[in-house]
Protein backbone atom coordinates (compact mmCIF):
# COMPACT_ATOMS: atom_id res chain seq x y z
CA UNK A 1 0.00 0.00 0.00
CA UNK A 2 1.18 3.14 -0.74
CA UNK A 3 1.07 5.37 2.42
CA UNK A 4 1.24 8.80 0.23
CA UNK A 5 -2.29 8.06 -1.95
CA UNK A 6 -5.43 8.69 0.02
CA UNK A 7 -7.78 5.72 0.54
CA UNK A 8 -9.41 4.91 -3.25
CA UNK A 9 -12.63 3.66 -4.13
CA UNK A 10 -12.25 0.74 -6.98
CA UNK A 11 -13.08 2.70 -9.34
CA UNK A 12 -10.75 5.82 -8.33
CA UNK A 13 -8.25 2.74 -8.11
CA UNK A 14 -8.24 1.10 -11.58
CA UNK A 15 -8.60 4.30 -13.43
CA UNK A 16 -5.67 5.84 -12.01
CA UNK A 17 -3.55 2.74 -12.67
CA UNK A 18 -4.81 2.64 -16.15
CA UNK A 19 -2.83 5.98 -16.13
CA UNK A 20 -0.07 5.05 -14.55
CA UNK A 21 -0.73 7.41 -11.83
CA UNK A 22 0.00 6.09 -8.01
CA UNK A 23 -2.85 4.28 -6.60
CA UNK A 24 -3.52 3.28 -2.76
CA UNK A 25 -2.76 -0.39 -3.77
CA UNK A 26 -2.73 -2.42 -6.60
CA UNK A 27 -6.18 -3.11 -8.48
CA UNK A 28 -7.24 -6.21 -8.68
CA UNK A 29 -9.44 -6.96 -12.06
CA UNK A 30 -9.99 -9.47 -15.02
CA UNK A 31 -10.94 -7.28 -18.10
CA UNK A 32 -12.23 -10.06 -19.40
CA UNK A 33 -14.44 -12.36 -17.47
CA UNK A 34 -14.86 -13.84 -14.20
CA UNK A 35 -17.83 -16.09 -14.19
CA UNK A 36 -18.00 -19.35 -12.95
CA UNK A 37 -20.72 -22.44 -12.04
CA UNK A 38 -20.37 -21.92 -8.67
CA UNK A 39 -21.34 -18.18 -8.94
CA UNK A 40 -24.00 -18.51 -11.27
CA UNK A 41 -25.73 -21.00 -9.13
CA UNK A 42 -25.01 -18.62 -5.60
CA UNK A 43 -27.03 -15.89 -7.38
CA UNK A 44 -29.25 -17.83 -9.85
CA UNK A 45 -27.79 -16.25 -13.49
CA UNK A 46 -26.65 -19.09 -15.10
CA UNK A 47 -25.84 -19.57 -18.61
CA UNK A 48 -26.88 -19.14 -21.57
CA UNK A 49 -29.80 -16.84 -19.87
CA UNK A 50 -26.91 -14.51 -18.49
CA UNK A 51 -25.40 -14.05 -21.88
CA UNK A 52 -28.55 -12.97 -23.28
CA UNK A 53 -30.74 -11.60 -20.29
CA UNK A 54 -29.17 -7.99 -19.14
CA UNK A 55 -30.58 -8.22 -15.34
CA UNK A 56 -29.09 -11.66 -15.28
CA UNK A 57 -25.85 -10.52 -17.09
CA UNK A 58 -25.33 -7.63 -14.65
CA UNK A 59 -26.26 -9.68 -11.89
CA UNK A 60 -23.58 -12.46 -12.27
CA UNK A 61 -21.23 -9.75 -13.24
CA UNK A 62 -21.42 -7.76 -9.74
CA UNK A 63 -19.86 -11.06 -8.17
CA UNK A 64 -16.39 -10.13 -8.86
CA UNK A 65 -17.09 -7.28 -7.09
CA UNK A 66 -19.21 -8.42 -4.05
CA UNK A 67 -18.11 -11.71 -3.46
CA UNK A 68 -14.71 -12.21 -5.21
CA UNK A 69 -13.22 -8.39 -4.25
CA UNK A 70 -11.82 -7.46 -7.39
CA UNK A 71 -12.31 -3.50 -8.42
CA UNK A 72 -14.27 -4.10 -11.67
CA UNK A 73 -17.08 -5.49 -12.78
CA UNK A 74 -17.18 -7.06 -16.39
CA UNK A 75 -20.67 -8.11 -17.67
CA UNK A 76 -19.75 -9.45 -21.17
CA UNK A 77 -18.69 -12.98 -20.32
CA UNK A 78 -18.00 -14.11 -23.84
CA UNK A 79 -16.50 -12.74 -27.41
CA UNK A 80 -19.64 -13.32 -29.47
CA UNK A 81 -22.46 -10.49 -28.64
CA UNK A 82 -21.32 -8.43 -32.12
CA UNK A 83 -20.72 -11.84 -33.79
CA UNK A 84 -24.48 -12.69 -33.09
CA UNK A 85 -25.65 -9.36 -34.13
CA UNK A 86 -23.60 -9.46 -37.57
CA UNK A 87 -25.81 -12.70 -37.92
CA UNK A 88 -23.31 -15.29 -37.54
CA UNK A 89 -24.69 -18.75 -36.57
CA UNK A 90 -24.28 -19.36 -32.66
CA UNK A 91 -23.99 -22.36 -30.07
CA UNK A 92 -25.65 -20.98 -27.06
CA UNK A 93 -24.79 -23.94 -25.12
CA UNK A 94 -25.46 -24.96 -21.35
CA UNK A 95 -24.56 -23.28 -17.84
CA UNK A 96 -21.44 -25.28 -17.89
CA UNK A 97 -20.13 -24.02 -21.29
CA UNK A 98 -19.04 -21.22 -22.90
CA UNK A 99 -21.23 -20.03 -25.95
CA UNK A 100 -19.46 -20.10 -29.73
CA UNK A 101 -19.53 -18.79 -33.18
CA UNK A 102 -19.96 -21.50 -35.51
CA UNK A 103 -17.11 -20.56 -37.72
CA UNK A 104 -16.81 -23.33 -39.46
CA UNK A 105 -20.23 -21.84 -40.93
CA UNK A 106 -18.80 -18.30 -42.04
CA UNK A 107 -21.43 -15.72 -43.17
CA UNK A 108 -18.79 -14.04 -45.19
CA UNK A 109 -16.43 -14.61 -48.15
CA UNK A 110 -14.75 -11.83 -49.50
CA UNK A 111 -14.34 -7.79 -48.49
CA UNK A 112 -17.91 -7.12 -50.38
CA UNK A 113 -19.84 -9.37 -48.18
CA UNK A 114 -18.86 -7.05 -45.51
CA UNK A 115 -22.51 -5.58 -43.83
CA UNK A 116 -22.83 -3.34 -40.98
CA UNK A 117 -26.49 -4.44 -39.85
CA UNK A 118 -29.05 -1.53 -39.20
CA UNK A 119 -29.88 -2.90 -35.90
CA UNK A 120 -26.44 -3.76 -35.10
CA UNK A 121 -26.73 -1.62 -31.40
CA UNK A 122 -30.35 -2.77 -31.13
CA UNK A 123 -30.23 -6.52 -31.60
CA UNK A 124 -30.96 -8.11 -28.44
CA UNK A 125 -27.34 -9.66 -27.70
CA UNK A 126 -25.78 -6.28 -28.25
CA UNK A 127 -28.80 -4.52 -26.49
CA UNK A 128 -28.14 -6.72 -23.52
CA UNK A 129 -24.59 -5.74 -23.14
CA UNK A 130 -25.93 -1.91 -23.12
CA UNK A 131 -28.47 -2.40 -20.68
CA UNK A 132 -26.21 -4.59 -18.35
CA UNK A 133 -23.94 -1.79 -18.12
CA UNK A 134 -26.73 1.00 -17.49
CA UNK A 135 -27.96 -1.23 -14.58
CA UNK A 136 -24.53 -1.59 -13.06
CA UNK A 137 -24.14 1.86 -13.43
CA UNK A 138 -27.02 2.96 -11.79
CA UNK A 139 -26.30 0.20 -9.35
CA UNK A 140 -22.84 0.91 -8.04
CA UNK A 141 -22.56 4.56 -9.05
CA UNK A 142 -18.87 5.42 -9.00
CA UNK A 143 -18.06 2.87 -6.45
CA UNK A 144 -16.45 0.09 -8.75
CA UNK A 145 -14.93 0.45 -12.20
CA UNK A 146 -17.40 -0.67 -14.48
CA UNK A 147 -15.26 -2.52 -18.20
CA UNK A 148 -17.24 -2.99 -20.92
CA UNK A 149 -16.02 -5.34 -24.26
CA UNK A 150 -15.80 -3.98 -27.65
CA UNK A 151 -14.27 -7.00 -29.87
CA UNK A 152 -11.46 -6.02 -32.51
CA UNK A 153 -11.62 -6.57 -36.36
CA UNK A 154 -9.39 -9.28 -36.36
CA UNK A 155 -11.21 -11.48 -33.69
CA UNK A 156 -14.37 -10.25 -35.79
CA UNK A 157 -12.51 -11.67 -39.14
CA UNK A 158 -11.89 -15.26 -37.82
CA UNK A 159 -15.86 -15.53 -36.71
CA UNK A 160 -17.13 -14.40 -39.77
CA UNK A 161 -15.13 -15.53 -42.43
CA UNK A 162 -13.60 -18.62 -40.47
CA UNK A 163 -10.10 -18.45 -39.05
CA UNK A 164 -8.25 -20.77 -41.69
CA UNK A 165 -9.71 -19.02 -44.48
CA UNK A 166 -8.88 -15.47 -42.56
CA UNK A 167 -5.28 -16.12 -41.84
CA UNK A 168 -5.08 -17.70 -45.51
CA UNK A 169 -6.77 -14.23 -46.85
CA UNK A 170 -4.06 -12.01 -44.97
CA UNK A 171 -1.37 -14.21 -46.38
CA UNK A 172 -2.25 -14.45 -49.42
CA UNK A 173 -4.03 -10.74 -50.13
CA UNK A 174 -2.80 -8.69 -48.05
CA UNK A 175 -4.04 -5.51 -49.51
CA UNK A 176 -8.31 -7.48 -49.34
CA UNK A 177 -7.21 -8.15 -45.59
CA UNK A 178 -6.54 -4.79 -44.64
CA UNK A 179 -10.05 -3.64 -46.85
CA UNK A 180 -11.51 -6.14 -44.61
CA UNK A 181 -9.96 -4.40 -41.18
CA UNK A 182 -10.64 -1.27 -42.44
CA UNK A 183 -14.58 -2.53 -42.61
CA UNK A 184 -14.63 -4.12 -39.55
CA UNK A 185 -13.08 -1.35 -37.63
CA UNK A 186 -16.49 0.40 -37.42
CA UNK A 187 -18.42 -2.55 -35.27
CA UNK A 188 -15.43 -2.04 -32.75
CA UNK A 189 -15.83 2.03 -32.91
CA UNK A 190 -20.01 1.67 -32.20
CA UNK A 191 -20.18 -1.18 -29.72
CA UNK A 192 -17.67 0.57 -28.01
CA UNK A 193 -18.79 4.56 -27.96
CA UNK A 194 -22.38 2.61 -27.51
CA UNK A 195 -20.73 1.35 -23.91
CA UNK A 196 -19.36 4.43 -23.31
CA UNK A 197 -23.42 6.13 -23.27
CA UNK A 198 -24.41 3.30 -21.53
CA UNK A 199 -21.75 3.82 -18.90
CA UNK A 200 -18.93 2.09 -18.95
CA UNK A 201 -15.75 3.25 -17.45
CA UNK A 202 -13.16 1.79 -19.80
CA UNK A 203 -13.34 -1.05 -22.66
CA UNK A 204 -11.93 -4.26 -22.95
CA UNK A 205 -10.73 -4.66 -26.79
CA UNK A 206 -9.59 -8.39 -27.61
CA UNK A 207 -7.81 -8.65 -30.90
CA UNK A 208 -6.40 -12.14 -30.96
CA UNK A 209 -3.67 -11.61 -33.27
CA UNK A 210 -2.13 -14.22 -30.94
CA UNK A 211 1.48 -15.38 -31.01
CA UNK A 212 0.23 -18.97 -31.97
CA UNK A 213 -0.98 -18.07 -34.90
CA UNK A 214 0.25 -14.57 -36.04
CA UNK A 215 3.81 -13.18 -36.51
CA UNK A 216 4.91 -9.95 -34.46
CA UNK A 217 5.52 -8.65 -37.82
CA UNK A 218 1.66 -9.55 -38.97
CA UNK A 219 0.72 -7.85 -35.63
CA UNK A 220 2.62 -4.46 -36.96
CA UNK A 221 1.97 -4.60 -40.29
CA UNK A 222 -2.31 -5.02 -40.03
CA UNK A 223 -2.88 -3.70 -36.47
CA UNK A 224 -0.60 -1.28 -34.75
CA UNK A 225 -1.97 1.64 -37.04
CA UNK A 226 -6.03 0.86 -36.27
CA UNK A 227 -5.40 0.18 -32.82
CA UNK A 228 -3.77 3.58 -32.41
CA UNK A 229 -7.18 5.02 -34.59
CA UNK A 230 -9.04 3.23 -31.57
CA UNK A 231 -7.19 4.98 -28.92
CA UNK A 232 -8.28 8.58 -31.20
CA UNK A 233 -11.94 7.39 -32.11
CA UNK A 234 -13.04 5.34 -28.38
CA UNK A 235 -12.42 8.40 -25.88
CA UNK A 236 -12.20 6.41 -23.02
CA UNK A 237 -9.21 3.65 -21.56
CA UNK A 238 -8.84 0.85 -24.17
CA UNK A 239 -7.39 -2.51 -22.19
CA UNK A 240 -6.15 -4.44 -25.48
CA UNK A 241 -6.51 -8.72 -24.85
CA UNK A 242 -3.90 -10.66 -27.14
CA UNK A 243 -4.07 -14.13 -25.62
CA UNK A 244 -1.13 -16.22 -25.89
CA UNK A 245 2.72 -15.73 -26.35
CA UNK A 246 2.82 -12.07 -27.43
CA UNK A 247 6.46 -10.77 -25.37
CA UNK A 248 8.27 -10.37 -29.75
CA UNK A 249 4.91 -7.41 -30.23
CA UNK A 250 4.74 -5.47 -27.06
CA UNK A 251 6.64 -3.07 -27.75
CA UNK A 252 4.80 -2.47 -30.81
CA UNK A 253 1.45 -2.42 -28.28
CA UNK A 254 2.98 -0.30 -26.26
CA UNK A 255 2.94 2.34 -29.01
CA UNK A 256 -0.50 2.06 -29.88
CA UNK A 257 -1.75 4.18 -26.43
CA UNK A 258 -4.00 1.82 -25.24
CA UNK A 259 -4.21 2.51 -21.34
CA UNK A 260 -3.38 -1.15 -20.70
CA UNK A 261 -2.65 -4.29 -21.82
CA UNK A 262 -3.81 -7.88 -20.69
CA UNK A 263 -1.23 -10.06 -20.86
CA UNK A 264 -0.83 -14.09 -20.92
CA UNK A 265 1.14 -16.30 -18.44
CA UNK A 266 3.14 -17.51 -21.83
CA UNK A 267 4.49 -14.38 -20.61
CA UNK A 268 6.75 -13.60 -17.83
CA UNK A 269 5.62 -11.28 -15.54
CA UNK A 270 9.46 -9.16 -15.43
CA UNK A 271 10.13 -9.80 -19.17
CA UNK A 272 6.98 -8.21 -20.10
CA UNK A 273 7.49 -5.47 -18.15
CA UNK A 274 11.15 -5.32 -19.53
CA UNK A 275 9.19 -5.04 -23.32
CA UNK A 276 6.67 -2.18 -22.64
CA UNK A 277 9.12 0.48 -20.56
CA UNK A 278 6.42 1.74 -18.54
CA UNK A 279 4.37 3.20 -22.10
CA UNK A 280 1.33 0.63 -20.93
CA UNK A 281 0.02 -0.70 -17.79
CA UNK A 282 -0.02 -4.38 -17.88
CA UNK A 283 -2.75 -6.57 -16.71
CA UNK A 284 -2.80 -10.16 -15.87
CA UNK A 285 -1.06 -12.82 -15.63
CA UNK A 286 -2.46 -15.52 -13.41
CA UNK A 287 -2.61 -18.64 -14.96
CA UNK A 288 -5.72 -20.08 -15.95
CA UNK A 289 -5.90 -23.70 -17.02
CA UNK A 290 -3.04 -25.46 -14.36
CA UNK A 291 -3.44 -22.73 -11.46
CA UNK A 292 -6.39 -21.30 -11.12
CA UNK A 293 -8.31 -24.26 -12.48
CA UNK A 294 -6.09 -27.15 -11.16
CA UNK A 295 -3.90 -25.84 -8.37
CA UNK A 296 -4.86 -24.72 -5.15
CA UNK A 297 -4.36 -21.35 -3.29
CA UNK A 298 -0.83 -20.94 -2.24
CA UNK A 299 0.28 -21.79 -6.31
CA UNK A 300 -2.34 -18.51 -6.95
CA UNK A 301 -0.42 -16.58 -4.23
CA UNK A 302 3.12 -17.40 -5.87
CA UNK A 303 1.70 -15.94 -8.94
CA UNK A 304 -0.03 -13.12 -7.95
CA UNK A 305 3.34 -11.81 -6.00
CA UNK A 306 5.26 -12.83 -8.99
CA UNK A 307 3.75 -10.17 -10.89
CA UNK A 308 3.49 -7.41 -8.22
CA UNK A 309 7.14 -8.25 -7.47
CA UNK A 310 7.64 -7.25 -11.23
CA UNK A 311 5.31 -4.30 -10.87
CA UNK A 312 2.62 -5.23 -12.68
CA UNK A 313 -0.03 -2.03 -12.38
CA UNK A 314 -3.27 -4.49 -12.41
CA UNK A 315 -3.33 -8.04 -11.49
CA UNK A 316 -5.97 -10.71 -12.05
CA UNK A 317 -6.69 -13.87 -14.12
CA UNK A 318 -4.73 -13.70 -17.98
CA UNK A 319 -8.21 -14.31 -19.26
CA UNK A 320 -11.74 -15.43 -19.29
CA UNK A 321 -11.61 -18.57 -16.36
CA UNK A 322 -12.45 -21.38 -16.85
CA UNK A 323 -16.21 -21.75 -15.47
CA UNK A 324 -15.59 -24.67 -12.72
CA UNK A 325 -12.86 -22.59 -11.46
CA UNK A 326 -12.89 -22.99 -7.49
CA UNK A 327 -14.08 -19.59 -5.69
CA UNK A 328 -11.32 -20.35 -3.13
CA UNK A 329 -8.44 -19.81 -5.67
CA UNK A 330 -10.40 -16.77 -7.00
CA UNK A 331 -10.67 -15.15 -3.32
CA UNK A 332 -6.98 -15.84 -2.76
CA UNK A 333 -5.76 -13.32 -5.68
CA UNK A 334 -7.58 -10.51 -3.92
CA UNK A 335 -6.49 -11.96 -0.99
CA UNK A 336 -3.12 -12.07 -1.48
CA UNK A 337 -2.86 -8.42 -2.93
CA UNK A 338 -4.37 -6.95 -0.45
CA UNK A 339 -2.37 -8.64 2.76
CA UNK A 340 0.88 -7.73 0.44
CA UNK A 341 -0.55 -3.91 0.53
CA UNK A 342 -0.98 -4.11 4.44
CA UNK A 343 2.09 -5.74 5.09
CA UNK A 344 4.20 -2.93 2.56
CA UNK A 345 2.55 -0.23 4.61
CA UNK A 346 3.36 -1.66 8.06
CA UNK A 347 7.08 -2.07 6.61
CA UNK A 348 7.15 1.15 5.62
CA UNK A 349 6.25 3.00 8.90
CA UNK A 350 8.87 5.11 10.86
CA UNK A 351 9.66 2.94 14.02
Amino acid sequence: MNNLVSPMTSRERVLAALRLEPVDRVPVCNPTSVATVELMDLVDAPFPDANRKPELMARLAATSYTELGFDTIMPVFSIIQESSALGCKMQWEQKDNWPTVRMREPIWGDVDDIRIPNDLLTHPDTKCVLDAIRILRSEFGDEVAIIGKTMGPWSLGYHCFGVEAFLLMALDDPGKTMQCLDRMKEITVAFGIAQIDAGADALTLPDHATGDLVSADYYKRFLRDLHMEFVERIKIPLILHICGRTVDRMDDIAQTGMAAFHYDSKNKPQESMDAVKGRIALVGNINNPETLFAKNPEDVRNEVLANLEAGIQMVGPECAIPLQTSLENLLEISKTVKSSSSENLVNSQPI
